[in-house]
């Protein structure tokens, strides 16, 4: 079967792109190549900084993300003296301070907001005294849930400079937050999000999601109107999924399901009116998911821009980013597997950190693939002079086939001779859109990775 008749055939959502290759695709790397090797002849002068933390006080049934249902008495302290412990080892290996800047930072999970005020004060402490970014200067972003957004860890998180928080709201109907495993009460929801506006955090995102079952275009539009009421300066509005040993597959007969046409139409429907509703209530769509009220600060870079080169990631579900490899550790999306990889991370000494374990090699091509793919699936689209400026050439030369493909079903627009950019539908298709453009060499990898 050809990449498109498996697009036509799988339907609108296959994968959310957020980051190019997937960690399915990464593998051990037998050298273990040094970080001060790696970072070496990299520019670091606008670096981004991401920090995870792999906690939740529950896991939802929609999530495949690196994290673990609770703490045992004493983890989250020995999980931050290992971050304390890699970032020496990161700041070290990347020289000199007065070359090293950073120019974004994000705290995310898991729920960041898990941690006690006092421990959020220290992961502040981490990114700031261990690896040199002042908080207050750059956008810091972290996430939170309803259940964790408490007025005095918010307290601390606007004390150190935070300028957005996302909210994991998903619904404000009990009966589908239930329905995707998610236990909570609109109460709960609206009290947290009282405790955000009185905190002053410059910019609020509420997540939500559609597809769930039982969700209808009207219970659908009453939480998008419930959001509304907060006037939030961003919402993003994911579509649903059964991923593999997660809750909801675990809940299904037989397991996830393949292709399903009439709910792939529901969440197309759903979409199509979210979509349509936040533009006419003063927002402006950024991509598939990310809206932005018209007035809001402006932030840093938007969701697929985090996969610039030079990023750095601490924490055992973070991912780096040089020119020539992506890297992080192991992942797995079983609780077991989960575990025992955040004990491993915790029993590990500064010269474990000092090196890459797990990652995948970037070569010129693969580049390219997801400088278009972060591009493309901005609504801006891809300026076709920048990426002739960084690559000599045009997206057509290189990916010439899949284009025609996008083109020929009305996903690429034409009105515009400099820039490349996706129609409205071709948007809607976003999910589609990014996984047909994998190379080879990665889809083969990730249909090799043995889940755990």
């Amino acid at each position: 079967m050809t990449t498109a008749e498996q697009a036509t055939r799988t339907g609108p959502y296959q994968h959310y792109v957020y980051a190019y290759p997937h960690k399915t695709a990464y593998r051990e790397l037998p050298d273990r190549p040094s970080l001060k090797a790696l970072w070496a002849a990299e520019p670091k002068d606008t670096l981004s900084l991401y920090l995870h933390i792999p906690f939740c006080e529950v896991r939802c049934g929609f999530c495949n993300l690196f994290t673990r249902i609770g703490a045992p008495d004493g983890l989250t302290g020995a999980y931050l003296d290992a971050l304390e412990r890699q970032a020496r080892a990161v700041r070290e290996a990347l020289g000199e301070t007065d070359d090293v800047r950073f120019a974004t930072a994000a705290f995310g999970g898991g729920t960041p907001t898990f941690l006690t005020a006092a421990e959020l004060d220290r992961l502040c402490d981490i990114a700031e005294h261990r690896m040199g970014a002042d908080l207050r200067a750059v956008p810091l972003s972290v996430e939170a849930s309803p259940a964790t957004a408490t007025a005095d860890r918010l307290a601390v998180l606007a004390s150190r400079g935070t300028t957005r928080l996302s909210l994991g709201v998903q619904s404000f109907v009990d009966s589908e937050a239930r329905a995707a495993v998610r236990p909570q009460r609109r109460a709960e929801v609206e009290a947290a999000l009282a405790r955000v506006r009185d905190a002053a955090v410059p910019v609020l995102n509420i997540d939500l999601i559609y597809g769930i079952d039982g969700q209808t275009e009207q219970s659908w539009r009453h939480s998008l109107d419930a959001a509304l009421a907060w006037r939030p300066e961003e919402l993003y509005l994911y579509p649903l999924y059964v991923r593999p040993l997660t809750g909801l597959d675990r809940r299904a007969p037989g397991g996830a399901p393949g292709p399903d046409p009439a709910w792939d139409e529901q969440r197309l429907r759903l979409y199509r009116a979210g979509r349509d509703h936040l533009l006419a209530h003063g927002y402006t769509q950024q991509s598939m998911r990310m809206f932005r009220r018209t007035d809001a600060p402006p932030q840093g870079a938007d969701d697929y821009a985090c996969q610039t080169d030079g990023m750095i990631g601490l924490g055992c579900g973070a991912r780096s980013y040089t020119a020539g490899l992506h890297y992080s550790f192991d992942y797995a999306v079983g609780m077991h597997q989960i575990r025992g990889i955040i004990d491993d991370y915790v029993a590990s000494d500064a010269s474990d950190f000092a090196h890459a374990e797990v990652g995948h090699p970037m070569n010129p091509k693969e580049a390219r693939r997801r400088h278009l793919l972060q591009s493309l699936l901005q609504a801006e689209g891809l300026r076709l002079d920048d990426y002739r400026a960084r690559f000599g050439g045009a997206p057509a030369d290189d990916f010439g086939p899949e284009l025609e493909r996008f083109a020929d079903r009305g996903w690429l627009t034409d009105t515009d001779p400099t820039t490349l950019r996706l129609t409205p539908e071709g948007l809607a298709h976003s999910d589609a859109v990014g996984p047909e453009l994998f190379s080879p060499a990665v889809r083969a990898a990730m249909t090799a990775y043995e889940r755990k």
